[in-house]
């Protein structure tokens, strides 16, 4: 046991996969958080009965359609919208992708989280054991490095409020996060970094979906290779 593995708190609170390896060893369930995009598209596509496999990267985005033909999606959570159920969505990213498979490696019941359904994951991620950790996904810079991501703070905040108990004080402070920017979140979204960035690609649609807080219950989980809902 070393500090890093934040001994004595549930729920606990760690970046990218490299933390996820770290916290998967001490913690039999991790929700992992990106909330632009990939686990905001995972709940989307989920919610409408879709299979999403995880890809690693770099990789194709999204190459599968459905039975019916539809297709093709990617990362962005509007292009899934209308995916039909049973379609077979493959998504490859850099950073939720990457974590969740990371976790699901090391030995961890994988959850994706995002601020759409916080309440959601975090409730079944009680009744799954503790403790639990959240993992904030951030983003990675041309060199490789990790760039934390407000947005996953803010997401990752939002489920460890949820889930309660005693926070680690990396989880408190991703909750305090979370409830100063809770008032406001499409703006705080269009505000950061990674939200400018959407906006110039024009993906400022994503944004408004991903901002949405507690609107879902879907609970995604990473089993057989796909998330699907939680049964």
């Amino acid at each position: 046991m070393t500090p890093e593995d934040q001994p004595g708190f549930d729920p606990r609170l760690s970046w990218a996969a490299e933390g996820a390896v770290v916290l998967a060893q001490v913690c039999p369930v991790l929700v992992v958080v990106d909330v632009l995009r990939f686990t905001t598209a995972v709940e989307v596509a989920v919610a409408r009965g879709a299979r999403v496999v995880p890809l690693p990267w770099p990789g194709r985005e999204a190459p599968a359609r459905g039975a019916s033909g539809s297709g093709p999606y990617s990362l962005s959570p509007v292009s899934l919208l209308d995916v039909p159920a049973g379609t077979r969505v493959e998504l490859a990213s850099p950073n939720g992708a990457t974590v969740s498979l990371a976790a699901a490696r090391a030995g961890a019941v994988v959850l994706a989280g995002c601020l759409r359904n916080a309440s959601a994951v975090a409730a079944a991620a009680r009744e799954l054991g503790g403790p639990v950790a959240v993992v904030a996904a951030g983003e990675r810079r041309p060199d490789g490095s990790l760039r934390p991501a407000v947005e996953d703070l803010l997401g990752a905040g939002a489920v460890v409020r949820a889930l309660g108990g005693t926070p680690s004080p990396e989880a408190r402070a991703a909750v305090a996060a979370f409830l100063d920017a809770a008032a406001d979140l499409p703006a705080v979204l269009a505000g950061c970094v990674s939200g400018r960035e959407l906006a110039a690609r024009g993906r400022a649609a994503d944004l408004r979906l991903a901002a949405e807080h507690d609107v879902s219950r879907v609970v995604p989980r990473l089993a057989g290779g796909g998330f699907a809902q939680l049964s």
